[in-house]
């Protein structure tokens, strides 16, 4: 169930993961979420790279979260929900699995599952003229628990409970309020930022680059050591 709307590049040791549905501000539908989840599963699974960037194509979005025009039918009923929830879970958790750091590169709007894509990666550099929130509250609509850990987890039960209880969209200078994102540059910077940004890792040692998110991501899980690497 692979996705026409996101694919990867590489350049060298860095792999770059488009979301590419621009039309639609890079909303993620089932085939979305499948799909990120097996190109980082894939990207894990390559030792030779070190570091991966995930960003939304067109300029305007990073992304809109889960695409509701599918709702209708892919979270028609209990089970099908479920199976949806699954779907979106996998994705999510490859990003936060990864063996390499995974950044976040924000050029827009990143509301809702596009927030939850953002908080599973390592690092954020956005646009200046990114805005952020968790709107759910205007379509009647909860996060799941998945959707909810990475904010409560790196953030704090605060952040999190402001983001979800109040609801908005709000702008760079209340996501770096909250230490949403680690860098905003000006906008026709992005990109040049994340590729920097890569590549300053590049420089490090890897194992010890892998030692320390295993051993980060032990801890956010209430776990002890270092898992395989």
């Amino acid at each position: 169930l692979m996705s026409e709307n996101i694919h990867l590049e590489r350049d060298g040791r860095i792999a770059t993961i488009t979301l590419d549905k621009p039309k639609r501000h890079n909303a993620m539908d089932a085939s979305m979420w499948q799909g990120i989840g097996d190109l980082m599963q894939e990207c894990d699974g390559d030792a030779e790279l070190r570091c991966v960037i995930i960003r939304g194509a067109g300029g305007k979005a990073f992304s809109a979260g889960a695409d509701i025009a599918e709702f209708e039918n892919e979270r028609r009923d209990k089970a099908h929900a479920l199976d949806y929830g699954v779907i979106v879970e996998n994705g999510v958790g490859w990003i936060a699995r990864c063996r390499h750091p995974v950044i976040a590169q924000i050029d827009g709007l990143c509301v809702g599952g596009g927030l939850g894509v953002a908080s599973a990666c390592d690092l954020r550099v956005c646009g200046e003229s990114s805005r952020f929130g968790v709107p759910v509250k205007r379509l009647g609509l909860v996060e799941a628990h998945n959707e909810v850990a990475p904010l409560v987890h790196k953030f704090g039960a605060n952040i999190a409970l402001e983001i979800l209880l109040v609801g908005d969209v709000f702008p760079v200078a209340d996501a770096v309020r909250m230490g949403l994102v680690n860098k905003v540059v000006p906008v026709e910077e992005l990109e040049a930022e994340g590729v920097q940004w890569a590549r300053e890792i590049l420089e490090k040692s890897p194992l010890a680059i892998r030692c320390l998110k295993s051993a980060f991501n032990a801890d956010l899980d209430g776990q002890a050591g270092i898992q395989e690497l």
